[in-house]
Order: C-alpha cells, then sequence, then structure tokens
C-alpha cells in the first residue's frame, strides 16, 4: 500500500477546529480545496493520501480511527467502502437541496461531488462521424478499430453495469461480444495509452475518462500530441444520455470530529469549492449553475445519462461476470 500519512493515527480524540480526510485523491490535487476551507471556516484539515487499503485501515483502527471523511473516485470504490462497514448517513439538507438524488446514496452513505463522464477518443483524421452512442460500439463498421483498457477495470465495469441496467442481461452480453469482436488489440493500459494508440493509428476509437484528455492537454507536453490526435465525442445511449460516474466522499463511521466532518461536506458543494475542484480536476460540478472548466465545456454539452448510479453500484457484479464469460480481456 501507498500511504503518504500527514497525521499520526493517534487513538480518536475529537480536536475542536479539526477534521481529517482518508483521500484517494493525489494531495496536490484537493490541498488547495482543504486550505480554501481552512480559510473560511478556521477548521484544519489533516490528510492521510493513499493508493489504495484506506478501507482497510479505517476497520483495522476501529473505534479508535481518527477518519473522519473518506474521499475517493467511481461508485465501484465508493460501493466497496460502503461494503466494508465504514461509513455512516450523512444527515445533511444542503447535501440533499444540492446534489441531485442519482448522485446519492438513497441510504445517505455516500454522496457525489463532481462527475466525470465516459467517453470516446475519436481520431481527427480518421473518424468524421461526429455523434456516436454506446449501442453502435459493437456495430460490425468498426471492427477492428476500437482501442480500451482492461474489461475489469472499474471505469469500464460502471459503463457495462450502465449498460446492463439499461438493456438487460442478455443484451448487453451481446453487445460486449460486438464490441471485443470491434476491437483493434488485447484490451490493455490506461485511458492515456489509449489516445496514444489512436494518435499512432492503431485504432480509431478509444475509450478513456474526459479528466485524463484534459490533463494531457493542459499539463502533460509530453502527451499533449496525443490530445491533439483526437477530438472528445461525448457519445450516449440510445434514447438516453452520457454515463457518468463520480468523485464522491463518504462520512465514516466512528468519525471523532462528526460535526466538521459534515461541514466539510457541505462545504465541498458550495460554487466556490466547486469551481476549485472542477478546475483541478477537469470534472463536471455536481451542482447545478457551477461554471464548467473551459477545456471540458470544449467537449460540447453534457447530455448526462439520468439512470441513479446507486443502480450502477446494484449492477457491478453482474457485468464483471459478463466480461469473463464473453472472454473480453483474452
Amino acid at each position: 500500500m501507498s500511504c503518504a500519512i500527514l497525521f499520526s493515527a493517534a487513538p480518536a480524540l475529537a480536536q475542536s477546529g479539526e477534521v481529517n480526510v482518508y483521500s484517494y485523491r493525489e494531495t496536490k490535487l484537493v490541498q488547495p480545496l482543504f486550505d480554501a476551507f481552512t480559510k473560511d471556516t478556521g477548521i484544519k484539515v489533516n490528510v492521510v493520501s493513499a493508493s489504495s487499503g484506506l478501507e482497510q485501515r479505517i476497520k483495522s483502527e476501529g473505534a479508535n480511527s481518527p477518519a473522519d471523511v473518506m474521499l475517493t473516485v467511481d461508485i465501484g470504490r465508493i460501493d466497496e467502502a460502503v461494503a466494508a462497514g465504514i461509513s455512516q448517513p450523512i444527515k445533511s439538507e444542503v447535501v440533499n437541496s444540492t446534489v441531485p438524488a442519482q448522485y446519492r446514496d438513497p441510504s445517505d452513505n455516500w454522496t457525489g461531488i463532481s462527475m466525470r463522464a465516459r467517453v470516446i477518443y475519436a481520431s481527427k483524421d480518421r473518424v468524421k462521424q461526429e455523434a456516436i452512442t454506446y449501442e453502435e460500439l459493437a456495430d460490425p463498421k468498426w471492427k477492428g478499430k476500437i482501442c480500451i483498457r482492461s474489461g475489469q477495470h472499474i471505469y469500464n465495469n460502471a459503463l457495462f453495469a450502465a449498460y446492463l441496467a439499461h438493456h438487460g442481461e442478455a443484451k448487453t452480453e451481446e453487445w460486449l461480444r460486438g464490441l471485443k469482436a470491434n476491437l483493434a488489440q488485447k484490451p490493455s493500459g490506461g485511458d492515456r495509452e489509449t489516445a496514444r494508440d489512436v494518435a499512432a493509428g492503431k485504432c480509431d476509437l478509444g475509450i478513456g475518462n474526459t479528466y485524463y484528455w484534459a490533463l494531457m492537454m493542459n499539463k502533460d507536453p509530453d502527451k499533449k500530441l496525443w490530445a491533439e490526435a483526437t477530438r472528445v465525442v461525448l457519445p450516449t445511449f440510445a434514447g438516453g444520455g452520457t454515463h457518468v460516474n463520480l468523485s464522491g466522499v463518504l462520512l465514516i463511521k466512528n468519525a471523532p470530529n462528526r460535526a466538521n466532518g459534515v461541514k466539510l461536506i457541505e462545504w465541498l458543494l458550495s460554487d466556490t469549492a466547486q469551481k476549485l475542484y472542477a478546475d483541478a480536476n477537469y470534472e463536471y460540478p455536481v451542482r447545478a449553475g457551477t461554471t464548467v472548466n473551459p477545456t471540458i465545456a470544449g467537449y460540447g454539452t453534457l447530455n448526462a445519462d439520468k439512470l441513479p448510479i446507486a443502480d450502477i453500484a446494484k449492477n457491478r457484479k453482474a457485468a464483471s461476470a459478463l466480461v469473463d464469460k464473453v472472454g473480453f480481456d483474452n
């Protein structure tokens, strides 16, 4: 486990004026946000950042855990954290009135704070079609032209689970077989490598998240050419919208600074924080009316799928089983 500990896991004692956050986001992305929270409220934010294992750590710390809030990404990780029994309901009118119900847990164990969409990186030179549906990705016209990372990765698992929620198991299996038949190569790498392979001509369409393209274009000179060779297409489900996933937060079960934890979660949904977070991560705000980062806005207007994110969580296991059944990664 990679874990950068910025405060010690001492026995949990409520510290007036402090809140402790366990985060799967890189510190450099979230620290400016927490600094602004401290400036606004006077509440100090202590952060433990890690790439894995935070749920297990909180469980092992038990009642003495200093964790108040967990910040994580993707409904897969959010769902796993809830299943680990480390959360408690977030009782907040601010959350309920700010975050659309589809981006909150019906039992209040988590709430989204920003959105990312799973989209298409299309070759500027070789793909002239403007609008593409997710269903069309299985059309034989794309045979040998699509690149994608592992079908078992949480980003694809969520997309496939959404497809299953819309179309049912039999049609999702058929679609996965068609998508697999259209792949240019065995699923591999990450979303940036997918853009790289489209730019190199190995495939015409790649499946990736919205923020990776913006990061390559704006903050990664070595990969900017990959973004410049492609354009982002916001696909939709037939008759529906674009698949989105979440960055989200949980209030930890034994939070010693519960009130401050709720304050932080509510502050993360303020217009100021939503814009800061969206600009730092190139994600879509969940708060209506917040300005979208210009790069993200350049993709076009997001018509987000109305499917509740909780329904995606319910279908994750079945989607994973279908990936194995069709031998998607083989």
